[in-house]
């Protein structure tokens, strides 16, 4: 059954592994870097996070581990449970039970986040982004607001950016746009201090607009050992001075389907689907 991955913070019950009986010896970042370098060999890791045990119980951690992909989370959890890993005693692990009822809107992974997720199943040479636009929006408003405002009242700068990522061998474009405002202080006279705002609000605006074209993304893992990519354009009203100037910056073309001899079972019907053969890591 094919597994299907997304860009977003991963809460699923499925995607993360309770590990407790962890010894007192280590300190907590000791053991981090443990759990870390195990439980990594089966999967990408969202987060490893370590706590002491309750006042009542003995004394000892436990972990909390998201992985991205639950088909990874459940071979960590039966390689490991009950095992000599990297201490004298053997860990129990478990898979997450909390059922959630209500469904709560996901979370965008950062660009970094996405950089990786994008790294491990694509490769760092199956990617690449292309900016389209990277515009100031300071000057524009302070024109307008010349006569309402003083020069130095209020002052902010804003730079909106449009970029692309592009999946070549999937023959797949998605679209992303970010806009990131940064305050002026009025003390802050001097060139230097200008520059270095202005250069992080340009970063900040490509990170932001890298990450919204990763949310159109979803990877699906099937069950030969191949890869997917799904694109699905976002029906979310997406930031933008106006709703012309963005058709102007991107035009999104759409991705027919494409039959494989392999006899994959056309699903989803409404994305564009390519797939490129994946071999995740092996285990020793």
């Amino acid at each position: 059954m094919a597994e299907m991955v997304p860009f977003t913070v991963p809460t699923e019950s499925d995607k993360t592994l309770l590990v407790w009986e962890l010894s007192s010896g280590p300190t907590a970042e000791a053991l981090h870097y443990s759990l870390f370098t195990v439980f990594s060999r089966f999967g990408l890791l969202y987060s490893v996070r370590v706590f002491p045990n309750a006042a009542v119980a003995r004394p000892g951690f436990y972990a909390v581990i998201k992985f991205y992909s639950a088909r990874d989370a459940k071979r960590a959890q039966v390689a490991c449970d009950r095992k000599l890993l990297f201490q004298k005693s053997p860990l129990r692990v478990r898979l997450g039970t909390r059922h959630k009822v209500v469904q709560h809107q996901a979370f965008a992974l950062n660009s970094s986040q996405c950089q990786k997720l994008a790294n491990y199943y694509f490769g760092f040479n199956g990617w690449s982004k292309r900016i389209i636009k990277l515009q100031e929006l300071s000057d524009l408003e302070e024109r307008e607001n010349d006569a309402l405002e003083s020069p130095m009242e209020k002052r902010s700068l804003k730079f909106f950016c449009a970029l692309e990522v592009v999946l070549p061998s999937c023959a797949c474009r998605s679209p992303g746009v970010g806009i990131v405002e940064e305050p002026l202080d009025q003390q802050e006279e001097g060139p230097l201090s200008f520059l270095m705002k202005r250069k992080k609000a340009q970063k900040l605006a490509v990170q932001k607009a890298l990450s919204d074209a990763f949310q159109k993304l979803f990877i699906v893992v099937l069950e030969s050992g191949k890869i997917a990519v799904v694109y699905r354009p976002s029906e979310e009203i997406r930031v933008a001075r106006n709703e012309e100037e963005l058709h102007d910056i991107i035009q999104v073309t759409c991705f027919s389907w494409k039959q494989y001899s392999q006899g994959e079972e056309e699903y989803l019907s409404d994305f564009s689907l390519e797939e490129e053969e994946f071999r995740p890591p092996e285990l020793d």
